[in-house]
């Protein structure tokens, strides 16, 4: 039994039922449209929202995190399938189940070996551009829907109704919490209300279109909606894991990446802690909980989660509520969700991802290093050239290769000293004293078979331009450790600067250091 649930006060209940109740609301449209954009029947979206939530809860950290369907997700899942089977058909539905059956293994084995430190190798500006180029897709792809594309041709009625709900929506978004304050309601119902105002936009188009007759008006729905839980199990024969394997490892640590996103945001809020390695084994149990009941790779939602937080939930059992409200939607008749218009649904997906649009990380990254900028914008053409699969290994590459590049160039600084003083500080930023003959350089990193010949480089470029030095001396106080190869590149330095009449001298080493 997990921790929140041992320790469960009575009085914690009224905000997580409530909290749950928002979220169950929240969940059916977000559901709906994310599976359409992962290729699949908007059911698949219901299906991956009821037992992922309940096997999160179990192994989870986060108190507030909302797991289930999740736009980049879906995108990758799209992006991963499509080249394998036709989309919405029998076998794209079962190798998506398949994705996150290997998805979930994937990340409950990390868990199981404490891998969750790995989160910290792909760099914000990567995963900045990521997120961006992964929204211009998502929105792009939901423009023949949005406007009812057909052979090319915009259908005018689906047109006028996708971007009025798009007007709708970003006014709710901006003052639906403001007037309904104006109102009397007070500012935590208004502001659950405005985040709620997706499936009120859909409800109502839903019941205006209902009217005249959804036919004449030639408006595609979502079509028939199953009625009933999703049946248990997977097709485990003749799946292509091997194509799948690779794949699968990429979005684990999407989903992963993601999710700690969100989680971390809402914690440090709350002042409570997570536990890396038990989130890897949370969402990993999600993931194969969506793959036995008919869904798709899961993740922790930013907005979900928000909505949750703000409605006043306090443990996982907000999300069980709505996943138990959810279960006895789909057990009750679900006529009435075939008749949600497609158009507005476009409408839903395109205003939701484009508030996950980072403008400020471009200009940020740009301000602070060039180098950073530059991965950001790669990786956000190479997710909207290549495709989000292709762009997120980009991405990756480019983060190790930044961490090798730095790593490679340690920053050495001459130093001299204060005059007047005992502090030596750099050269190049303050005034000091140099005594004749003498360089003394700071070494800012610890030396290893990446920067070593850095070191030596420098060196003796700085004999080259001063042929008057006669001593070098090399500062090791920022230097933590030594390997092998950059000993015996010191011992080189030496050797040469010796046979030219110049005395290598080392200065504040650290024992480790000096026993290496």
């Amino acid at each position: 039994m997990p921790a929140w649930l041992r320790n469960y006060r009575r009085e914690l209940l009224p905000g997580d039922i409530g909290a749950g109740i928002i979220v169950a609301l929240l969940m059916i449209p977000q559901g709906m449209a994310y599976a359409i954009v992962a290729g699949l029947p908007p059911i698949a979206g219901l299906y991956a929202s009821i037992l992922p939530p309940l096997a999160y809860a179990l192994f989870g950290t986060s108190m507030t995190q909302s797991v289930g369907p999740q736009a980049i997700t879906a995108l990758l899942v799209a992006g991963v399938l499509t080249p394998l089977a036709l989309p919405a058909s029998p076998e794209y539905v079962m190798l998506a189940a398949q994705l996150a059956l290997l998805t979930g293994l994937i990340l409950f084995a990390c868990g199981l070996l404490r891998l969750g430190f790995l989160v910290n190798y792909l760099s914000q500006p990567v995963m900045s551009g990521f997120t961006n180029g992964a929204v211009l897709l998502i929105a792009a792809g939901q423009v023949p829907s949005l406007l009812g594309l057909n052979a090319g041709q915009v259908h005018p009625t689906s047109a006028a109704t996708g971007l009025g709900c798009i007007l709708f929506l970003i006014l709710a978004r901006k003052h639906l919490q403001a007037w309904l304050c104006r109102l009397g309601l007070s500012q935590h119902v208004a502001l659950i209300l405005a985040r709620t105002s997706p499936i009120l936009i859909l409800l109502g188009t839903a019941l205006l279109l209902a009217l005249p007759g959804p036919a004449e008006l030639g408006i595609r729905l979502v079509g028939e909606v199953p009625t009933g839980l999703p049946p248990l199990g997977i097709h485990l024969a003749g799946g292509p894991w091997r194509e799948l394997f690779v794949p699968a490892l990429l979005l684990g640590f999407i989903v992963f990446l993601q999710s700690m996103s969100a989680a971390q945001a809402l914690a440090r809020k709350r002042h409570e802690r997570l536990i890396a390695d038990r989130e890897l084994l949370g969402l990993g149990a999600a993931n194969l909980a969506g793959a036995l009941s008919g869904g798709f790779p899961v993740a922790g939602s930013i907005s979900r989660s928000a909505v949750s937080h703000e409605a006043g939930s306090n443990t996982p059992l907000a999300s069980l509520v709505a996943a138990l409200l959810l279960g006895i939607l789909l057990l009750s008749p679900t006529g009435w969700l075939a008749l949600l218009p497609l158009p507005a649904l476009a409408a839903t997906i395109i205003v939701a991802v484009s508030g996950m649009f980072e403008w400020s990380s471009v200009r940020d990254a740009w301000r602070y290093d060039r180098n950073e900028a530059a991965a950001h914008l790669v990786t956000l053409a190479a997710v909207v050239a290549l495709g989000a699969e292709r762009g997120i290994v980009l991405g990756i590459v480019l983060s190790l290769a930044l961490l090798i590049w730095r790593a490679s160039h340690p920053a050495i600084v001459e130093v001299g000293r204060r005059p007047g003083g005992e502090y030596f500080r750099s050269a190049e930023r303050q005034n000091v004293e140099r005594l004749p003959g003498v360089i003394m350089l700071r070494i800012d990193q610890g030396l290893f078979f990446g920067n070593a010949a850095a070191v030596t480089e420098h060196s003796e470029r700085m004999l080259q331009q001063r042929p008057e030095l006669r001593h070098i001396v090399l500062l090791l106080s920022a230097v933590n450790d030594i390997d092998l190869t950059a000993a015996q590149a010191l011992i080189e330095l030496n050797r040469t600067l010796g046979l030219q009449g110049v005395k290598l001298h080392l200065t504040e080493a650290k024992a480790p250091v000096l026993d290496r």
